[in-house]
């Protein structure tokens, strides 16, 4: 027999001690078990198992896509664009223990300290009540405009005005422009309007002053669209938007990236957003597209349900506030 066939369990034991520990130091383990270090490394390169194999296999999966999408996925994520991407089956645990070997992590999104005040007014209550759930396309849209900064000293500004559907998530309409003011969120309306004819959502926006505009109220009652508004210091009534806002920022802005011309802004801004309708997967839509989900729904007269989890303190909210 030969001698690294005799140290097979000595080699075996210092290769998951140091797996489990990385701080144990291999020359300890090679002098306490009478072995030597050239025949552990060649025992190591010609011995692996199945399952260093696998492993090896996957984290040159976690450094590929990690690459490939700009360092902005987590765990969950990266488990979800794998498995279907790569047809593989990798669990949660898995993937998240590979990349904290390798030292890959996503992009952390900060916390909202605050939302925008805005003054109180009388155009219309909170008529979606934080019913984020929609059983169809075209039932619930929720809009909001947003502020991004370019130039060498961020001195510059652009504004996004986006209209989403709660169904799926979808971006059905979108402007950006160098100004924040009614014709920014009308031709954004309108956009809307032109890529979903025959549309008649409740429409939810904060209390802004284009949306309270007489001509914009008009519109919406054009377009047989009932009204409804976040009230006064409760962002959170919009609560799907300010997360849409901040996942796209997140991950345009990530580590630090700052754009120096309006055209670079905005091309990358256009990019995310047709990223995330076409390219970016959501676990809740079984591992799914927004426009994956909308173009399946636009074809059945009963479109698949995608309840949003129930969140207890969500659901105490509402028993205290609107019952």
């Amino acid at each position: 027999m030969c001698r690294t066939s005799r140290f097979e369990n000595e080699y075996q034991a210092i290769k998951e001690i140091k797996e489990e520990n990385k701080e144990v130091s291999l020359s300890v383990m090679f002098e306490i078990l009478d072995v030597k270090r050239a025949n552990y490394y060649k025992w190591l390169k010609h011995n692996k198992s199945e399952r260093d194999l696998k492993n090896e296999e996957l984290a040159d999966l976690v450094r590929k896509y990690d690459e490939k999408f700009n360092h902005t996925l987590g765990y969950r994520m990266m488990t979800d664009r794998i498995n279907r991407d790569e047809n593989k089956n990798y669990n949660d645990k898995q993937v998240y223990k590979v990349m904290k070997i390798l030292g890959i992590k996503s992009i952390i999104r900060p916390k909202r300290r605050s939302c925008t005040v805005r003054k109180s007014n009388n155009t219309a209550k909170n008529n979606l009540k934080r019913e984020f759930n929609a059983s169809r396309p075209n039932e619930k849209w929720v809009t909001d405009v947003t502020e991004f900064k370019y130039g060498k000293h961020n001195e510059n500004k652009l504004y996004l005005s986006l209209i989403l559907d709660l169904y799926d998530r979808y971006p059905v309409g979108y402007v950006i422009s160098e100004h924040n003011d009614n014709r920014l969120v009308f031709d954004t309306f309108r956009s809307a309007i032109d890529a979903n004819p025959g549309a008649h959502p409740l429409f939810h926006s904060d209390g802004g002053f284009q949306y309270t505009s007489p001509v914009f109220v008009r519109m919406l009652k054009d377009n047989g669209m009932e009204q409804s508004m976040s009230r006064v210091h409760c962002c959170i009534d919009n609560g799907p938007m300010e997360g849409f806002w901040g996942i796209l920022k997140c991950e345009i802005y990530h580590y630090g990236k700052k754009y120096e011309t309006r055209e670079e802004l905005e091309a990358a801004i256009k990019e995310w957003i047709r990223y995330y309708s076409h390219e970016r997967y959501q676990r809740r839509f079984g591992v799914r597209t927004p426009y994956e989900v909308r173009s399946e729904a636009l074809c059945n007269e009963n479109p698949v349900q995608y309840p949003i989890p129930e969140n207890k303190a969500i659901q105490k909210y509402k028993a205290t506030h609107y019952a």
